[in-house]
């Protein structure tokens, strides 16, 4: 297990500098950062020179990025056009957005694994039916117009909630926030943990558990039930990294102040340096959920081993 570890890890560097790389030439293609702090006036020349080599902008781009690799090794992710270190724009819009993911990845996987594990025992009656349906329906229906429809019900109209969620961003102001951003979510993980139990339902160790007289509960829960995880724990792991950088829809819709909302703010002002330290701390979420889900499959399943 060590080495295998070992070795994944030293897979993630050509991984985390080539998904950085692209990063920061997307980015950097994206417009002249120095215009766009001027607005809709034309820069005075010497105040965009000045600006350029400040922020060493006036450097070719490879040196830009062996700078900001180096930089980033030491903790220095930069520092934003209104002089504020990206540190610290991190640091209260990651707690923010965790939390959020967190409420979201709950609602995934207490609805919509329960859902799944309840159409698949079922399936073809009119409840797998139903669910088919109700998920199709979530699927098809874009997130800002679900996130739109329930701040307006319960925030406007029924007065549940608060249309805005306020800067403490507590557990409880995100309930409906993590709802509308896991809604799409929840509904694959529905239907993939629901194929699963389908297709492993009709399998020999199920039979063989049944037959020596095992409670039905525990043939489900230990037996059937982690088996048909692993695909269901692949997705839910993958989308960590999405929800967090996804929730730019959502984080607008009620006003919180994470990741998202810092992400749309950096690439409307044009703010390379914002933008590129957002998404490289999103990169290795995705690189670590990845190496996570991995480790998980030995544990769902005694029969993977890693050398």
């Amino acid at each position: 297990m060590g080495r295998y570890v070992a070795r994944r890890l030293l897979q993630m560097i050509p991984v985390f500098v080539g998904a950085t790389l692209l990063i920061f030439l997307m980015v950097n293609v994206m417009g002249d950062p120095i215009a766009g702090l001027c607005g809709e006036r034309t820069c005075d020349p010497a105040t965009a020179a000045q600006l350029r080599r400040e922020f060493g902008l006036d450097k070719p781009l490879w040196q830009q990025y062996l700078t900001y690799m180096g930089n980033l090794f030491t903790g220095d992710f930069g520092t934003a056009f209104n002089g504020q270190p990206v540190t610290e724009l991190m640091a209260t819009a990651f707690p923010v957005t965790i939390r959020l993911t967190i409420v979201a990845i709950v609602f995934e996987i207490v609805i919509g694994v329960t859902l799944g594990v309840l159409t698949g025992l079922r399936r073809g009656r009119p409840v797998d039916t139903s669910v088919l349906v109700l998920t199709l329906v979530v699927i098809s229906v874009p997130t800002f117009v679900t996130g739109l429809l329930l701040q307006l019900l319960l925030g406007v109209q029924w007065g549940w909630i608060k249309p805005s969620v306020s800067p403490a961003a507590t557990f409880g102001e995100l309930i409906v926030p993590g709802l509308v951003l896991a809604s799409v979510s929840l509904a694959y993980v529905t239907r993939l943990t629901r194929t699963s139990i389908a297709e492993n339902r009709r399998s020999d160790y199920v039979r063989t558990a049944v037959a020596k007289g095992l409670p039905r509960r525990r043939v489900v829960v230990r037996h059937l039930l982690r088996n048909s995880l692993i695909p269901v724990v692949t997705f839910i792991g993958t989308d960590i990294g999405a929800l967090m950088g996804g929730a730019i829809v959502t984080e607008r819709i009620f006003n919180i102040h994470g990741v998202g909302y810092q992400l749309y703010q950096g690439i409307l002002r044009q703010n390379t340096q914002t933008v590129v330290g957002f998404v490289t701390i999103l990169v290795l979420v995705f690189l670590v959920a990845n190496l996570l889900v991995d480790l998980l499959y030995a544990v769902l399943d005694p029969r993977i081993r890693y050398a």
